[in-house]
């Protein structure tokens, strides 16, 4: 799949796909964590992923005018400076105790984010031939989830079992919301810093990556030295190939559908009496499935169509989802788990399926609007936050019943799968 001119290339590029999965990932269980601390309702704690998600839409068709202007190197590195910004605006945010500025904080780090992501993804599919384009990215997107479990183990073993504000009586009820004032705001300056200190940490580890890329010399690839289309011109060639039109409604959906699932297990879990720093290892179990299968399914693709799989796995979501819907109690919790099995394929197969019959000269503004459907995680999180807010809806849990939007999500994928595997 690689070429050895590419091979450093390579793994310094995929390096980066495990820094926004951390990002990712230990930001998914800081909206239960905000929710206590600062004391809001699902809805307004899921603003975190609005702010987050939001970025990407803000600053990926930037990126790719950037990177069109520039090159993938410079783009990159200015990734990563944005990505370090972001992550220490978090000490003022702490200072202030202010959930807005966190929120702003956030919005600044995921344009760093959105750069990375609009110039990693193409970067990797140029790397080498079209034919292993799509295992190529599959095989980079494989090292997404391992940044993420250790985003998610930072949050699971490091900063979820520090706040004073989960602290349970023997019933299994928080005791914050009992508290005075003045013990709240103690604890509140207490839970911010926890929140606060892995941020800080990645924002180092990003400036590390920094001078490590700026000092690496890249080879040049086919998309680097390829003439330039006008935009208009490159906008009207993506809007008439109906295999990346419908991609990018797909990926919208297939975002959406991930940051619910992992962002509500917290919420699933402790409405079965479940603390958020136990609630937060099932998060970390689904991440391991979600990697196992993410190699598991690099490997099938060298027999089954991506397509035909894309389609397959998106039913196999649908079939877990309805098991977390149905079923109250740890068995559909294990559903909803196992929901991250059939989502592995997912991002990089519609990413690698929707550029696939895209130009050369045509594919960096192509990444930039399949990023921008990353949006999907800022839009739908505060529709389930709603939902979750209601308790019961016609009797039934609604933190259940609130998963029915991811559901729908995986309806359509499946849609699309099926689209491009059999439509002529």
């Amino acid at each position: 799949m690689i070429e050895r001119k590419y091979l450093v290339t390579f793994i310094l590029i995929t390096t980066l796909f495990a820094l926004w999965g951390f990002a990712n990932d230990i930001t998914n269980p800081m909206v239960a964590a905000f929710q206590t601390v600062m004391e809001l309702s699902a809805s307004k704690a899921s603003m975190v992923q609005f702010a987050f998600y939001g970025g990407y839409a803000t600053m990926a068709l930037p990126a790719a005018f950037f990177i069109r202007r520039y090159s993938y190197k410079r783009g990159i590195l200015l990734g990563l400076f944005l990505y370090a910004v972001g992550a220490f605006l978090f000490i003022p945010a702490a200072e202030l105790q202010s959930f807005t500025f966190f929120c702003f904080s956030l919005y600044i780090l995921t344009f760093g984010l959105a750069f990375l992501e609009t110039t990693a993804n193409p970067f990797i599919l140029s790397l080498g031939s079209k034919e292993t384009a799509t295992r190529r990215l599959n095989m980079a997107q494989a090292f997404n989830p391992m940044g993420s479990l250790m985003g998610m183990a930072v949050a699971s073993f490091i900063v979820l079992p520090q706040l004073w504000s989960d602290r349970r009586d023997e019933a299994g009820h928080l005791l914050f919301s009992s508290l005075s004032e003045a013990e709240k705001a103690n604890i509140r300056l207490h839970d911010l810093a926890v929140i606060r200190d892995p941020y800080v940490a990645i924002g180092l580890v990003v400036l590390t990556m920094f001078i490590i890329i700026a000092l690496t010399r890249m080879p040049q690839t086919n998309a680097d030295k390829s003439e330039r289309t006008d935009v208009k011109a490159s906008f009207l060639n993506l809007w008439h190939n109906h295999l990346y039109r419908e991609g990018v409604v797909a990926q919208v959906f297939y975002v959406a559908a991930q940051i619910m699932v992992w962002t509500f297990i917290i919420q699933y879990a402790d409405y079965l009496g479940i603390d958020k720093a136990t609630a937060q290892q099932y998060n970390i179990v689904a991440m391991s499935l979600f990697l196992t299968s993410r190699f598991v399914s690099t490997f099938l693709m060298k027999y089954v169509d991506s397509r035909l799989m894309l389609m397959l796995f998106a039913i196999g979501a649908g079939i877990c989802t309805v098991g977390t819907i149905a079923i109250v109690g740890k068995a559909g919790l294990c559903c909803l788990v196992g929901i991250s099995i059939f989502m592995s394929l997912m991002f990089p197969t519609i990413y690698g399926i929707a550029l696939a019959g895209v130009s050369r000269e045509d594919a960096t503004l192509g990444a930039a609007f399949l990023v921008m459907a990353i949006v999907g995680g800022a839009l739908m999180p505060p529709l389930q936050g709603m939902i979750i807010d209601q308790n019961t809806v016609m009797g039934h849990p609604a933190v259940n019943v609130s998963f029915v939007l991811p559901l729908l999500c995986f309806l359509v994928i499946g849609v699309y799968g099926y689209r491009t595997k059999f439509r002529k």
